[in-house]
């Protein structure tokens, strides 16, 4: 994937964990924009626990990606909607184990809650691959 992280040494504070601060796609390629995904099953049924409603949401992502030829690594920017500080690290520990060494621009937000009580988590994201 053309991509080049910007993680600039005159920015502060400086990328930590597993995302970069920017991610310049370069063309000419295919943009893929990924609408809200959560934690919900095909059957529907939402898992009652956070870190799996993480991953589930992060395997409908890849099954969104999957459909357009595209996997994680494909990702230049991610966006998450937790409910509270302490549940964005658990989803950053969580989403690091989908990316490889060139991780996503990443932004997190806590919200005081999503459409659907139940939903702990959502993230959208766009996706970038070369022809």
């Amino acid at each position: 994937m053309p991509t080049l992280q910007h993680n600039p040494g005159t920015l502060a504070p400086p990328a930590r964990n597993l995302y970069s601060h920017g991610v310049e796609t370069r063309g000419p390629g295919r943009q893929l924009f990924i609408a809200g995904q959560v934690g919900v099953r095909l059957d529907g049924s939402i898992p009652e626990a956070f870190d799996d409603q993480v991953r589930q949401m992060m395997d409908n992502i890849g099954a969104v990606l999957a459909s357009a030829g595209m996997g994680f690594d494909d990702i230049v920017k991610i966006t998450a909607y937790c409910r509270s500080a302490e549940e964005i690290i658990g989803y950053a520990g969580i989403r690091n184990g989908y990316f490889s060494d060139k991780p996503p621009a990443t932004t997190a937000f806590v919200v005081s809650g999503l459409a659907n009580p139940a939903w702990l988590i959502e993230a959208d994201a766009i996706a970038f691959k070369a022809d």
